[in-house]
Formats: C-alpha cells, sequence, structure tokens
C-alpha cells in the first residue's frame, strides 16, 4: 500500500478506539486493517498502537503521529478541493445528528440557512432519540445534552438545558399541587422514552441529587405524546424545558417542585475532525454554535 493510505488507515484506528472499528467505517476487512499498521509501524520503526486481544490503546508516539497525520491528510483534501476549481468553497455531503425533537424545531433552520449558503453543499439530518456512535455511523456533527465522557471526539459547549417538573392548571386544581418529593406517591406520572415498568424522575435535594421511581399511569415512546398528555390535564410530566417551552409561556402547563428542580445538562456540539475538520464541518460549526448559543432556550 502506498503510504497515503497507511496513514489514512491508521488515522481511522485511532479515531475509532479499534481495528474493528476502522475497518467498518473504510469498509475494508480487519486484515487489512492489521497488515496496514504492520506496515506502516515496520516502516517508521516505532510502535504506534498497543494491541491486546481485547483492547488497542494508541502510544504516545503514536498519538503524536496521528495529530500531525490528520493535518496532512486534511491539507491534502483541501488542495484536492482547490485543484477541482472549488475555489476553497465548501462542498460534498454533511450528515448531523440531533434528539429528535430538538433537531426538527431548532437545528433544522440553522441547516437550511448553511445550505443556502453554500450550494455545494447537501446535507443528512438524523434527528434521533437514540444515541448515534458517530465513528462508526459515519456522522460528522452531533448535539448531545448530557455531561460528556472522555472520547476522541471534540466537544463545543453551546449552552445548558433546564429539566421541568410540570402538569396543567387543571390537573393540578383537580389533585393538588405536589410541595415534597414524597407527594409524588399520589400523583398520576406520564412517562416518554420506554414502555418499560418504572420511571425515574430526578430531582436535587439540599445539593444531592435524587432519584425517584414510579409507576407510570401512562408511558409513551414519544416526548410529543407525553407533553400532549401533561396538556390535557391526565398527570405530570418531566421533560427538558425546550419539549414544554411554549405551553408553559401561554399557560397550558405549570411548573412544579421549582425548589428540587435538577442541575441543568450542558449542551454541546460535537465533531470528529479535530482542528483540521473540511471546509464543510467547519462552516456548519461556525453557523451552529452561534446560533444555538443565542437560543433562550439554551440560557439556563
Amino acid at each position: 500500500m502506498d503510504k497515503h493510505h497507511l496513514i489514512s488507515i491508521f488515522v481511522a484506528v485511532v479515531d475509532s478506539n479499534g481495528l474493528a472499528g476502522a475497518a467498518r467505517k473504510l469498509e475494508i476487512s480487519p486484515s487489512v486493517v492489521t497488515r496496514a499498521i504492520n506496515d506502516l509501524e515496520e516502516m517508521l520503526g516505532v510502535r504506534l498502537l498497543t494491541r491486546t486481544t481485547r483492547v488497542v490503546r494508541v502510544t504516545e508516539a503514536g498519538a503524536r503521529y496521528a495529530d500531525v497525520c490528520r493535518r496532512i491528510l486534511s491539507e491534502l483534501a483541501e488542495a484536492d478541493e482547490s485543484a477541482r476549481g472549488q475555489h476553497g468553497s465548501p462542498q460534498g455531503r454533511i450528515t448531523i445528528t440531533a434528539p429528535g425533537w430538538f433537531g426538527a424545531k431548532f437545528l433544522t433552520p440553522i441547516v437550511t440557512a448553511y445550505l443556502d449558503q453554500h450550494p455545494q453543499v447537501s446535507a443528512s439530518c438524523w434527528f434521533l432519540d437514540r444515541v448515534v456512535n458517530m465513528i462508526e455511523e459515519g456522522v460528522d456533527v452531533a448535539v448531545r445534552f448530557a455531561v460528556l465522557p472522555d472520547s476522541s471526539l471534540q466537544a463545543i459547549p453551546v449552552g445548558r438545558m433546564r429539566v421541568v417538573t410540570c402538569a396543567s392548571p387543571a390537573y393540578l386544581a383537580r389533585q393538588g399541587t405536589p410541595r415534597t418529593l414524597a407527594d409524588l406517591a399520589s400523583h398520576s406520572i406520564v412517562s416518554a422514552g420506554a414502555v418499560a415498568p418504572g420511571h425515574e424522575l430526578r430531582f436535587s435535594q439540599s445539593g444531592r441529587s435524587r432519584v425517584i421511581k414510579l409507576q407510570p399511569r401512562l408511558a409513551t415512546t414519544t416526548n410529543e405524546s407525553a407533553v400532549a398528555a401533561a396538556v390535557t390535564g391526565f398527570g405530570l410530566t418531566q421533560q427538558m424545558f425546550y419539549k414544554v417551552a411554549e405551553p408553559l409561556a401561554s399557560g397550558q402547563l405549570q411548573e412544579v417542585l421549582c425548589d428540587f428542580e435538577p442541575p441543568a445538562l450542558p449542551v454541546h456540539v460535537l465533531h470528529r475532525e479535530g482542528r483540521y475538520a473540511s471546509r464543510r464541518v467547519r462552516a456548519f460549526l461556525d453557523l451552529a454554535i452561534e446560533r444555538l448559543r443565542a437560543l433562550p432556550e439554551l440560557q439556563a
């Protein structure tokens, strides 16, 4: 194999945290990946990866080499674009993922504005209520609501999202407003995201995290239906603020247990290309970060 191909495979192994992940990403066999790494290490005379039967870890020399290789690969890609007469304008396809409701409401206008600015780019939007493996599934940019584990992905903070518990005024007039966490046991709970028995509500009490496990009266797979049920007066639901911002503002829902509200979730934009991201990814990040940071829903 030529050296360009070898370092492309090596960077994919590092970014995928393993040989198998790189093979899936590049759509080649694991044996080809293994041979490429062996050839590159023999060519350089240095160990780039430490491999056991269970894990693959990059060595200190390998991490430094991978960083340089990403820059080289990025510059080569940009040189190719320039040679094709693109004059540095973004081109190609970008794949973006976000939670379903948030993506549809807040990210879609950002994506369409980006595409209007860059007519040589097309986009795929995966608005799903599951965590997408960006490396294995080939996703360029993601929006996540969570405290993030350490990873090779680059994360840019764009705000914080409150988690609120609410119900309709009619329900509260009929059933009473809960004042303590113990009061929840006598209320109808509407849960979303799972239909398995049992549901966890998260709160904060005296500076400590509290998890209350309750049997929901209504369990549904979508947040939209859970919010709709709460608006009709069926029960209490706990949601990220953006999902209930409009019915709260209109008076259809009312917040309860505000003194026990859990800490707001950090919101990040993630990408997997580091500081050597392609032009199309960099251009989208610039626009998305600016607009997301301006959203009132993320100003917790």
